[in-house]
């Protein structure tokens, strides 16, 4: 008898206090394992549209697959997945609304078109049951049963490009107190990994470390998993470690985002890449954000640098009014219909050359003042008048150039692929 390829996929078990996903299914593995069960490759772990209304914290999913050899042993498999999922889960929680799949058979590009469409846009709890039941795999709704829509999408999405993270976990008795990490051997591991890792560092910003009373220790991402083992074996930690997985994941690979032909085809709660035209000068708002409006021949939409985007507010702020921008973001919410695009990064297509008038220079060097509507201008200075003198034009000079601009890590959303990977 042929072996059995099942697909596992799990979601929606964050929880306000503190669990996630990929610790109910890094758990799940290990006790799959000691019961002598094969797991293939790597489990993955895949992050949704980031604007979905309902989501989790870090809106991601997981997944993993095994060879069996029998269908009861699948019936075992699905009987520790569920039980597990059932206990660890904070079901008391409003916004845990766990979804099991399990499917064995091909991933069709029906399967692979809803994933995508998870990832970019908004779908229903209905359109993932009535796929699931279209293409004859099993799932378990906890609650309302949100979880299967991720479920699914794990299982299903199609990876061209692809990154790896390595999640390491703390004992129960530990969440919510302080990370016990030697910052320094942090630093060590960036200088020895980077840029084979990445977004480890943030300034003095510590980025493999969450600051939510989750069960993650820290996590550090790379293109190449052996380069993990490494980068692991250099932090250092004076807690005890419970476990840890690496994960194939879809983060920072953009794939959240569509290129749009023009902005009046853009949607709130999607993601893209769209071209256009600095209508403004950027301005700050209440609370520090950055707001500047993106025009082209089709309407045009506001867009946002936040607070927490931090030093890319300083990008943000050298822009000028026809300047051409390559913009990467999601809308979100905002003060009119179309919403606000959120930057995540953008592209300095081409610099306008921005001018200043300015009055023109008196015979004594000094430049002259308004002498009112219509009466030309007169030195401050001597007192002389001129009736017809013209302003003089001075091109301001541009503390920006041409390029790629991101947010930092600190404020870089899972999804947003950095620059040092587009190398």
């Amino acid at each position: 008898m042929n072996n059995i390829l099942l697909y596992v996929g799990i979601d929606d078990t964050d929880s306000s206090s503190g669990m996630c996903t990929t610790y109910i299914t890094c758990v799940i593995i290990s006790k799959l394992k000691d019961c002598g069960f094969n797991i293939t490759g790597h489990p993955r772990l895949i992050r949704l549209n980031p604007f979905a209304r309902f989501k989790t914290r870090g809106n991601g999913a997981t997944s993993f697959k095994l060879e069996l050899k029998s269908l009861k042993e699948a019936e075992e498999v699905k009987k520790i997945v569920l039980e597990n999922v059932q206990e660890l889960s904070v079901l008391e929680d409003e916004r845990t609304n766990p979804g099991v799949v399990f499917y064995n058979n091909k991933i069709t590009p029906e399967l692979q078109e809803f994933s995508l469409k998870a990832i970019r846009n908004i779908v229903s709890i209905e359109d993932a049951e009535n796929l699931l039941n279209k293409v004859g795999a099993d799932f378990y709704k906890f609650k309302n049963g949100r979880g299967i829509i991720g479920a699914l999408a794990a299982i299903s999405c199609p990876l061209n490009d692809k990154t790896y993270e390595l999640l390491a976990y703390r004992i129960s008795e530990n969440y919510g107190k302080p990370r016990q990490i030697n910052h320094e051997s942090v630093r060590e591991m960036d200088k020895h990994t980077y840029p084979k890792t990445f977004d480890n560092l943030d300034e003095g910003y510590i980025a493999i470390e969450p600051h939510t009373p989750c069960p993650v220790l820290y996590g550090i991402r790379s293109e190449n998993p052996e380069i993990l083992m490494k980068a692991k074996s250099i932090v250092k930690v004076t807690e005890q470690v419970e476990r840890y997985c690496v994960y194939l994941t879809n983060q920072h690979t953009d794939m959240h985002l569509q290129k749009v032909a023009n902005i009046e085809n853009m949607e709130k709660f999607q993601c893209y890449i769209v071209e256009g035209v600095v209508k403004d000068k950027p301005h700050v708002i209440e609370g520090g954000h950055l707001i500047f409006t993106l025009k082209d021949e089709s309407g045009e939409i506001e867009c946002a640098a936040y607070e927490p985007t931090k030093r890319f507010r300083d990008f943000v702020r050298e822009l000028e009014p026809e300047d051409i921008l390559r913009v990467y973001g999601g809308v979100g919410e905002g003060i009119n219909k179309k919403g606000t695009l959120n930057i995540e990064k953008f592209e300095l297509l081409e610099l306008a050359i921005p001018l200043r008038l300015l009055n023109p220079i008196c015979d004594c060097g000094k430049r002259m003042k308004s002498a009112g509507a219509g009466k030309g201008y007169k030195c401050p200075i001597c007192g002389a008048k001129i009736r017809d003198g013209k302003k003089e034009r001075i091109e301001i000079s541009r503390n920006i150039e041409k390029g790629f601009y991101e947010t930092p890590p600190s404020a870089r959303r899972h999804l947003s692929k950095p620059i040092i990977r587009k190398k």
